[in-house]
């Protein structure tokens, strides 16, 4: 039995400890906003925190997740939006939904780590890919986020990329 921290309550899981972490989100804790796209850290669809870096759970074990603390989008702004949900939907941001989930989530572990990106930050740290290319939108929506609400810092926030890219 896996016991994990998702969205600061524990929460046990039968899956093998090798299980991609995506799986025992999606399918046993029924957490299904983070999404799966491409299952090789690339699209970044399936991006959570891991004790507050941004992370492809498609890549990463369950068991790996074991005695830190994960937030899936569910708990991202769970009791009222979020600054940067705000100004995503002030935005206009999402167009199929695809990467919506992951997008948020790599952007909120961007935010958490540097209140104040430049354009350039944002290009280097949001690798996650856009199939509708709103990628405009979505570095307007960052930086309206970092004006209204700087978001407090997340423990152990070293956000780092899984993947080279960047927004476009």
């Amino acid at each position: 039995m896996l016991k994990l921290n998702i969205n600061g309550t524990e929460r046990q899981a039968r899956s093998a400890a090798d299980t991609p972490l995506l799986w025992v989100l999606r399918d046993e804790l029924n957490l299904t906003g983070t999404k799966f796209g491409c299952g090789i850290a690339l699209c970044g669809s399936c991006t959570v925190h891991v004790d507050g870096l941004a992370v492809r759970s498609c890549v990463m074990s369950a068991g790996g997740a074991i005695g830190k603390k994960v937030r899936t989008i569910e708990g991202l702004g769970a009791d009222k939006l979020s600054a940067l949900q705000e100004a995503w939907i002030a935005h206009s941001v999402p167009q199929c939904g695809y990467c919506q989930s992951g997008m948020l989530m790599a952007a909120s572990a961007l935010l958490a780590r540097n209140p104040a990106p430049t354009d350039a930050d944002i290009d280097k740290e949001i690798t996650n890919i856009c199939r509708c290319g709103t990628y405009g939108r979505i570095r307007a929506a960052i930086h309206a986020a970092a004006r209204v609400e700087p978001p407090k810092p997340l423990v152990g926030a070293a956000v780092g990329a899984v993947v080279a890219g960047g927004v476009k």
